[in-house]
């Protein structure tokens, strides 16, 4: 009778519980989401993750709110989020050198980038135009590569500072072309174009963004871009792959990730929420503005593109034996 009184107290206890269960996992997220961008306000990575977190928001039905958290290349913001809880309601908008470039150059870190994070997605990739001082003389890569075998050391590079996305892509070119050209480096990439267009310099590796005006106004003669496929903005100009540089592939990417340990429902939500975001016009064409193509990756093809890359930029930052300063 007793047990009969338990197994009927059980059965109604089920349907009340169920509900409630229900509820708790359909809460996410139940407060304001906290979204890292470990770079300064106004800049590309705080614009691209405004945008973003504007449909993300809608799709959520709670607000984003975006956090400047800038320092030492984009690891501090992105320390914030690996030590952050993992609960969700905490993501960064991280940037290519502070996950796959900055742990080879650093002894120590503050956070191990494949261990201490879950990919998200990857939001946006932004190649690099390869372009020459005017009056150099090669008229596409062929012949500035070999202008530069024929003069090993005498030809220089320049990059927004040591272990930027601007400099990585020279280092990776020397090794793919086989040339030996020297790293001048800079402090952002703003002054590198200025030397560049003085002939101080004589080739350099820059975001799209960076290079753009001056590629489309004549001032400085582009000879190739670093991404797998031609830019729709510029149509006429040959990947470096087709200019003769086999694996010469070179992106500043940016991604969505959060604090390892979110649970994997909560991964789906942000995820789902965030592809949709870069599936809106308004959002896609936002981005394409900033010189790259939109990705949108889930979650475990984002974590395989991390591993991938990484193993490339160990690879330079070995065979080229590059330190930070």
């Amino acid at each position: 009778m007793n047990i009969t009184r338990r197994a009927a107290l059980g059965a109604l206890a089920l349907p009340l519980a169920a509900p409630g269960l229900a509820r708790a996992q359909a809460a996410f997220p139940d407060q304001p989401i906290r979204m890292i961008v470990p770079f300064a306000a106004g800049g590309p990575a705080d614009l691209i993750a405004r945008v973003t977190a504007r449909v993300m928001s809608e799709r959520l039905g709670k607000p984003i709110v975006v956090e400047a958290r800038a320092g030492a290349g984009g690891a501090i913001g992105v320390d914030a989020a690996a030590k952050a809880r993992p609960d969700g309601h905490t993501i960064v908008m991280a940037s290519s050198g502070a996950i796959v470039i900055l742990p080879h150059l650093q002894a120590t870190m503050p956070y191990d980038a494949q261990k201490d994070l879950a990919p998200i997605t990857q939001v946006l990739a932004v190649p690099q135009i390869i372009a020459i001082a005017p009056n150099l003389g090669p008229k596409n890569l062929a012949e500035f590569v070999a202008m530069a075998k024929a003069r090993p050391g005498a030809l220089s590079f320049g990059s927004a500072g040591v272990g930027s996305s601007l400099h990585m892509a020279g280092e990776l070119l020397k090794i793919r072309a086989g040339i030996d050209i020297v790293h001048i480096p800079y402090r952002g990439a703003a002054p590198a174009v200025t030397d560049l267009l003085a002939g101080r310099i004589q080739m350099l590796a820059a975001d799209v963004p960076a290079l753009l005006p001056h590629v489309q106004g004549g001032s400085v003669p582009a000879l190739a871009v670093t991404a797998e496929e031609r830019l729709g903005i510029l149509p006429n100009l040959p990947t470096a792959i087709e200019a003769g540089v086999p694996g010469m592939i070179s992106e500043t990417w940016y991604g969505l990730l959060g604090p390892s340990g979110i649970p994997a429902d909560r991964l789906r939500i942000l995820a789902e929420a965030a592809q949709a975001a870069l599936r809106d016009t308004q959002t896609r064409d936002a981005l394409i503005a900033q010189g790259g193509r939109v990705v949108g990756s889930n979650p475990d093809d984002f974590a395989n593109f991390i591993r991938t890359t990484s193993t490339t930029w160990a690879e330079v930052v070995r065979t080229n034996n590059i330190k930070l300063d």
